[in-house]
């Protein structure tokens, strides 16, 4: 079976390269979706939704609930797209759906997305164990920052090209099952978390491309071969505002990002803010 992210299959990845880059949106703005309740999309909402993540991973929608704070916004909009398995992860609320603002207790404090700074690129979750990835991402936003809060993202598809068109051995590079590992959580001399190694591109068993990545610079161990060094160092040029496919944005009150998970970052913001997201991470891909 033929299948465009198999490096012995260069006939699939050239036809699926081609249909992939051909009118690919310039901006987010190319994207966004107008709305009315995200809870109850219409068919033609869902569908338009639809057609953007086809293309891209990742489609924004703009909907009417302004600074509405009901959680179910991102329940039910993320049901319609099949994302049902939500991560119960270690700051979450106890609804599994995390509310992004600026904690004031730990251990909320010790994680970045709690605070007013800046996040690297990363994809959600790469840090969990390799039977519980992240393949969907929802952000809602009920309330943006006065200033800063922006987020910057690269589909992980066009990622994987623009690495695969400058040396193929990148992409073998990155699937090795040692490529990344984070070292684990320790906090207070308890052990949260324990290794997490393994890929950046890996095949999902329905043929679609999964990444796991974080540009942080601390507390990760690369594979120590030359070839890894040069794919990550790549791969760093390219997420940049010089990129074609660099999309960034900042969500406004009843706005979200619904993606598969693709990379992307956040701007740091002023302090004491009372901008708040909420964020589903799901098991699920988006089912179109």
């Amino acid at each position: 079976m033929s299948n465009p992210f198999d490096l012995n299959d260069d006939d699939s990845y050239q036809q699926w390269r081609e249909q992939k880059l051909q009118d690919y949106p310039k901006s987010l703005a190319d994207i966004v979706v107008e709305v009315n309740d995200p809870r109850q999309l219409t068919q033609t909402e869902r569908q338009q939704l639809a057609k953007h993540i086809a293309k891209t991973n990742m489609a924004v929608y703009a909907g009417s609930t302004g600074e509405d704070p009901d959680k179910e916004i991102v329940r039910q909009l993320g049901l319609q797209f099949g994302l049902e398995r939500l991560d119960h992860n270690m700051c979450a609320d106890g609804d599994a759906i995390s509310s992004l603002e600026q904690a004031d207790e730990e251990p909320r404090t010790g994680y970045i997305p709690y605070t007013n700074r800046p996040i690297a690129w990363h994809t959600d979750g790469y840090y969990n164990d390799l039977d519980r990835q992240i393949h969907g991402l929802l952000l809602h936003c009920v309330r943006p920052a006065a200033e800063g809060g922006m987020n910057q993202l690269l589909d992980h598809e066009i990622a994987y090209i623009m690495l695969r068109d400058e040396n193929p051995d990148f992409i073998r590079a990155f699937e090795h099952p040692q490529a990344m590992s984070i070292p684990p959580n320790v906090v207070n001399g308890e052990e949260l978390r324990g290794w997490a190694r393994g890929p950046v591109f890996m095949l999902q068993d329905n043929g679609s491309l999964h990444m796991r990545y974080t540009h942080r610079k601390r507390n990760i161990e690369w594979r120590d071969d030359e070839l890894t060094r040069q794919a990550v160092a790549f791969l760093g040029s390219i997420m940049t505002p010089d990129n074609p496919y660099y999309m960034e944005g900042t969500l406004n009150s009843g706005q979200g990002l619904i993606c598969n998970n693709v990379l992307h970052t956040r701007t740091g913001f002023e302090k004491d803010s009372q901008r708040l997201l909420y964020r589903g991470r799901y098991f699920d891909r988006i089912k179109l």
